[in-house]
């Protein structure tokens, strides 16, 4: 039964505060945080950590990301209403239900077959009309593409070309990229056709992207 409370509200509210001292500007990045029970994408034994502000491991040998990273990437990605958005990493659904509370179209891609089958049925209980599919999540969606933006929430060794190009023109793609043990995250921006244009954001670390264009 998933259910909320005052005490779990205001530990949400207090999380909200802290990611917004530790530099998140967006306003409707920090209520979105404030906003949505993290906890209902823990599991049930460790709703206690739900509120503190960690990565969390996961089924899968996965992990649910910190809530400070999770709003990092979701400011860099700057989330208009409507934007049809590729996740790469579905996880536990927490960065796709941030996405969608700020008004996306989320289309979230899952290679752990479980992992799928929980964040599908989770979202179908909280009423979040989220798009799931199981597969090679480095290869994208293709047959779905153009998107307005591309997040990838696990560590890749590059940003594939393939991927890239199924981003809008003006869109943007969030990805950490480096090795296995610590990664910078990248923001790209289509410009043109041919033109993508790179900026650096800071040091993460993330469990591996795997598939054609992962870590295998």
């Amino acid at each position: 039964m998933l259910q909320d409370s005052y005490k779990l509200k205001g530990k949400r509210k207090q999380l909200a505060e802290e990611i917004k001292n530790q530099g998140i500007r967006s306003e409707k990045v920090i209520k979105a945080i404030a906003h949505l029970p993290r906890h209902f994408f823990f599991p049930n034994d460790f709703v206690d950590k739900a509120y503190e502000n960690i990565a969390f491991p996961i089924e899968g040998g996965q992990t649910i990301s910190q809530p400070y990273t999770v709003a990092f990437q979701t400011e860099l990605l700057d989330i208009k209403k409507g934007d049809k958005v590729l996740e790469v990493g579905t996880g536990s659904g927490y960065q796709a239900a941030v996405l969608k509370v700020l008004g996306a179209e989320v289309h979230s891609i899952e290679t752990v077959r479980e992992l799928h089958e929980e964040t599908k049925t989770l979202f179908a209980k909280l009423g979040l009309d989220i798009f799931t599919y199981l597969g090679d999540g480095s290869k994208g969606l293709p047959e779905l593409a153009p998107f307005d933006k591309i997040i990838i929430t696990a560590a890749a060794p590059s940003i594939s070309k393939p991927l890239a190009e199924q981003l809008k023109i003006g869109g943007r793609l969030v990805a950490p990229v480096g090795d296995k043990s610590v990664q910078k995250m990248i923001l790209v921006k289509r410009d043109g056709e041919n033109e993508f244009k790179q900026s650096t954001h800071g040091q993460f670390t993330f469990v591996p992207l795997t598939g054609t264009y992962g870590w295998q």
